[in-house]
């Protein structure tokens, strides 16, 4: 497959985790009806809650890994990219072309979810994530560190156990598309869940521009450190620990 189409694919398909899974957290998380098309006048909630966007998050993986996995390997995240470079799995030379369109990407769904969101009058964020004051529930700098670390960890360890050739074929979207689902439904309290750092730049650039608040670009660093270094710890280890030579 030709650079141009995998970078346009990188490009789509993380534009799709961005839009499908902040746009669930900010659009439908906290629902509430106001009964119009059925005649009530009452409120009453219909949000899908936290399981209902860690569940968006995992399905966005889901239907792009069938969609472009055979295109662009679906990293669909920098930090993916990153641990597949150091398992041995993808080129050190096509990191940087990956990360740029990931985050373009990822840039274009914010700005589209601000439109939409913006469109009630009640925007409030992107689903941006963040440590401290800026965590749904004021974990430290520290917790937040050391959950992105560990969960990025787990996660580059499915998708590189995954798509190993010994693995049985078919099955790695769904695998990595539930694996995403439980990343967030532990860590959604403490960042917001990034495990990604283009997913993580969007709703912050997109915040900032809007004028919403600053916070979430001032706190990056994180979101982009933590999951990286989880993300090549994981490729280390599995190419040192479980790498064959029919993997």
């Amino acid at each position: 497959m030709s650079m141009s189409k995998s970078l346009v694919a990188e490009f789509i398909g993380t534009f799709w985790l961005v839009l499908g899974g902040c746009g669930s957290a900010v659009l439908a998380a906290t629902f509430i009806s106001n009964g119009a098309m059925i005649g009530e006048s009452t409120h009453f909630p219909l949000g899908i809650g936290l399981v209902g966007v860690s569940l968006a998050f995992g399905l966005t993986v889901v239907t792009m890994a069938y969609a472009i996995g055979h295109i662009s390997g679906c990293h669909l995240n920098p930090a993916v990219s990153c641990g597949l470079v150091a398992a041995g799995r993808f080129p050190a030379s096509q990191l940087v072309p990956y990360i740029i369109a990931q985050v373009l990407g990822a840039i274009l769904a914010a700005v589209i979810l601000y439109i939409i969101a913006s469109g009630d009058g009640s925007y409030g964020g992107l689903a941006s994530n963040g440590y401290a004051a800026h965590s749904p529930g004021g974990y430290s700098v520290v917790a937040a560190l050391v959950c992105e670390i560990v969960m990025t960890f787990v996660f580059l360890m499915v998708i590189i156990g995954a798509t190993d050739k010994r693995a049985p074929a078919g099955f790695a979207p769904i695998a990595i598309g539930l694996c995403l689902t439980l990343i967030h439904l532990i860590s959604i309290p403490v960042t917001n869940t990034s495990v990604n750092p283009a997913r993580s730049t969007g709703p912050a650039l997109v915040e900032m521009v809007t004028g919403i608040q600053n916070a979430a670009v001032g706190q990056l660093w994180l979101f982009w450190v933590a999951p990286i270094i989880g993300a090549i710890l994981a490729g280390i280890v599995y190419k040192a620990v479980f790498e064959t030579s029919e993997s």
